[in-house]
């Protein structure tokens, strides 16, 4: 039989039922096979790119909840700006340059959000399982609203600090969930696709608010920094009450035993009917692996399984400890680690203190801002190149070539800023090759580093552990975030090229941890993430999968019996 091309009759499929209840050892064992989905199955459409209008209602899907991704650029591409303006600096001079301790205030006022978001990453995981991931993200918005709303009126600088903590919360929780609901509606032959767009928001988010605060520097009262932060209820409300529209997360939905409301929610996702093979295939899929994670957590707490608030409570506490335990370390591993090194590479350091950046080399003030601003668009060009590349070269490959031009660019820009930083207006040549180096920098991490990390984290953790797993890796960003965000500011100030030598050597630590430790899940679903991170026991539990799908399909093939033998 050719796996590649089934046809109904070969599934055994009726009016969404299985006819004759059995499925050939191949057909189950695609599950959990490492092997690229699309060399085995009949794929939904074409891999990358393109495969984006063929999907077009999932794609549109994960566009729209991307809006959380916008919020969190926006906030970055705010603060680069409102920081420098004099407006900003009379209501709160103890940022300004002159002020005692300005760096330390500053790194606290722009680490503040990552610390909320910290929170609001961490608390995500629960709510999102709990409630689902489409209402989880309605709870991060309305957060997010209040936040913005103290930010907006805030009239010191305590008020602004808890405002912004406040902030963060809601942008914590919505980093986390976005991409775990994108991943959970995504055919595998554009998951990587869909996923850039949660960092391509992002990105997106950057510029327009960096552009919008560019123009509003100009308004001569306090509304130049305070409508900014007011603009950013748009997108959050927008996002708050549209995804009320969007379907529920069809893997969410088989969690909790709701499997005709799954297999619905599927083909309405891959705008198929639900009795097409595909869409039959991948719920039984969904299915399966839902019910192994069950027996298996079943069996590593078995005393737990009585239902009492005590042991619900117990449970979760143990949950989260499996996300460091066999079967799942690895993977806990890769997602903290990747959101660990994509911080510490740089980026937000350059995001936040551009302009003192390129004040350091040797811009003057006008000149400064516009080339953050175009410094930011290069990222988004670079983030764009990925929507091709992600699902056509892999996302091991992006990472390993974005480190080494990272790293490159770094190590000349150190050497051009230590020979040469004493003197710029004499030496305007090697500043302004500096700033090149710069540009090739973001867009490099645009390209890898930024998209990347946000995707893999999503894709790789079992459907029982999935949303803890998202949440610790996403709280790996923000927690470090938070840290650059603490030291960036004396590190630029007192170390002249040594900021870039520290990042630098962080460059190439991610490369030789890359190579040694990230594996490639291009074209590989969700359930086939145990063989791809070799988290499997062999032969007893590959027997105990079959099993498991086995049942499920002879329990549809009876019930389809009994609702023929009742008509």
């Amino acid at each position: 039989m050719d796996l590649a091309t089934p046809d109904r009759q070969e599934l055994g499929i009726n009016g969404g039922k299985m006819e004759d209840g059995r499925k050939t050892t191949e057909q189950v064992q695609m599950l959990h096979s490492d092997r690229p989905m699309g060399e085995m199955r009949a794929a939904y459409g074409p891999p990358g790119f393109r495969g984006l209008f063929t999907s077009y209602y999932v794609a549109l899907c994960a566009a729209f909840s991307a809006l959380g991704g916008l919020l969190f650029g926006y906030d970055q591409g705010v603060v680069s700006v409102i920081l420098v303006m004099p407006q900003f600096l009379d209501r709160f001079p103890r940022v300004a340059e002159t002020a005692s301790g300005a760096g330390f205030w500053k790194g606290l006022l722009t680490a503040m959000i990552e610390l909320g978001a910290f929170i609001g990453a961490l608390n995500q995981g629960w709510i999102a399982d709990k409630i689902s991931r489409k209402y989880s993200i309605v709870v991060a918005v309305i957060v997010f609203t209040i936040g913005s709303i103290l930010q907006t009126a805030s009239e010191g600088y305590a008020m602004l600090v808890v405002a912004r903590l406040v902030g963060g919360i809601g942008i914590g929780m919505l980093s986390m969930v976005t991409p775990l609901y994108i991943s959970e509606i995504s055919p595998p032959e554009i998951r990587g696709a869909l996923l850039v767009l949660e960092e391509l928001s992002i990105v997106s988010g950057i510029v327009i608010a960096f552009w919008i605060t560019y123009g509003t520097q100009y308004i001569t009262s306090e509304w130049s920094w305070r409508l900014p932060f007011l603009l950013q209820l748009l997108p959050g409300l927008v996002l708050g009450f549209g995804i009320l529209a969007l379907p529920f997360s069809p893997r969410w939905l088989a969690q909790k035993n709701r499997n005709e409301d799954a297999l619905q929610n599927l083909a309405k996702l891959r705008q198929l009917p639900t009795d097409d093979p595909r869409v039959m295939q991948e719920w039984y899929d969904i299915r399966a692996e839902v019910a192994f994670q069950k027996e298996v957590l079943a069996e590593r707490h078995p005393k737990l399984q009585d239902g009492r608030m005590g042991s619900r409570i117990k449970l979760e506490i143990a949950s989260w400890l499996d996300c460091f335990r066999r079967g799942c370390w690895r993977r806990t591993h890769v997602g903290v680690g990747l959101m660990f090194f994509q911080q510490f590479v740089g980026i937000n350091a350059l995001i936040y203190y551009s302009p003192t950046l390129f004040q350091y080399l040797g811009q003057n003030r006008s000149m400064q801002l516009i080339l953050s601003g175009v410094l930011n668009i290069a990222q988004l060009v670079g983030v764009t190149t990925s929507l091709w590349t992600m699902d056509r070269i892999g996302r091991r490959p992006l990472l390993l070539w974005g480190s080494a031009a990272m790293f490159i660019s770094h190590l000349i820009i150190a050497v051009l800023v230590g020979l040469f930083s004493h003197d710029w207006p004499r030496f305007r040549a090697q500043g302004w090759a500096s700033v090149a180096f710069l540009f090739v920098y973001m867009v490099s991490f645009g390209a890898s580093w930024g998209p990347v990390p946000w995707a893999l984290p999503a894709e790789i953790f079992p459907s029982s552990l999935r949303a803890k797993g998202v949440a610790l890796s996403t709280c790996s960003n923000w927690l470090n975030n938070f840290i650059i965000g603490l030291i960036t500011p004396p590190l630029v100030q007192n170390t002249n090229f040594g900021a870039y030598v520290f990042f630098g050597v962080f460059c190439l630590l991610s490369l030789v941890w890359t190579w040694f430790f990230v594996p490639e899940t291009n074209g590989r679903s969700l359930e086939q993430m145990d063989r791809v991170f070799k988290d499997f026991g062999g032969e007893a539990e590959e027997a105990r999968r079959l099993r498991i799908e086995g049942g499920i399909v002879g329990g549809d093939r009876v019930t389809g019996e009994e609702e023929r033998g009742v008509r």
